[in-house]
């Protein structure tokens, strides 16, 4: 703020001694002027009159909501919308690859770990060692095609619930050794209330050769329940 004394024409002066005038300071008027800002600059704030029109492309979140015009508001609000949705989507999106990577991979009801598992017995089996050859490792895919990378694709299963509430998996691949090749069959089951599949059948077909059942519930004797006979009533034990 600064001030600046004006002198009037109509001012009038008196001979002192020495040569010098004296002024009649009741006959001059100080006026004083003020200059007025639009704002008022405050530490870590924009002037309004400076900086730059609020956007949907351009706001970083500096200028404060108050200071925002009713059509910068709306920019801002647009773009926080957007960016919330960016970060829902990829939370959905996060959580979905989650489950499928859980059901399909770690998941003991997954047709990854079932297939695992069935290679694993063939492997191991010394019947099917012979019937493929043991020369080389036993390689287990899904069905052949003239592409050689088809075999990395999905291993084709089947699973349903019957009337009683038991689980039923199926599923059937390629099993390939230094001579010969297979198609292995099999059927897990898990009842009610259970939590650990059991084979229904695990078996292995190759052409000129009668099937070799790894696992097969239909021969497998059942465990007898001892009886107590108690008035007359037959109890199992």
């Amino acid at each position: 703020m600064d001030a600046r004394i004006l002198l009037l024409p109509s001012l009038r002066c008196s001979t002192v001694r020495g040569g010098l005038f004296k002024l009649n300071t009741s006959q001059f008027r100080v006026i004083r002027n003020s200059r007025a800002y639009a704002t008022q600059d405050l530490p870590g704030r924009l002037p309004t009159s400076s900086r730059k029109q609020i956007t949907v492309t351009n706001d970083d979140g500096r200028v404060h909501w108050k200071e925002l015009s009713v059509k910068e508001k709306v920019a801002r609000t647009t773009q926080q919308t957007f960016n919330l949705g960016i970060i829902l989507t990829g939370l959905v999106m996060t959580g979905g690859c989650a489950y499928f990577l859980y059901k399909e991979v770690i998941s003991t009801d997954s047709t990854t770990v079932q297939f695992n598992r069935a290679v694993d017995r063939i492997r191991s089996d010394s019947r099917v060692k012979e019937a493929l050859g043991s020369d080389h490792k036993i390689r287990a895919f899904g069905e052949p095609t003239w592409n050689r990378w088809a075999r990395a694709r999905p291993i084709a299963s089947n699973s349903y619930r019957d009337s009683q509430g038991t689980e039923h998996f199926m599923m059937h691949f390629n099993a390939e050794g230094s001579s010969r090749r297979g198609v292995v069959f099999l059927h897990t089951f898990k009842a009610a209330g259970e939590t650990e599949w059991r084979y229904k059948y695990l078996a292995l077909d190759v052409r000129g050769q009668p099937r070799i059942y790894l696992e097969n519930s239909d021969t497998t004797p059942r465990k007898e329940h001892s009886k107590i006979n108690f008035l007359g009533m037959q109890l199992r034990k």
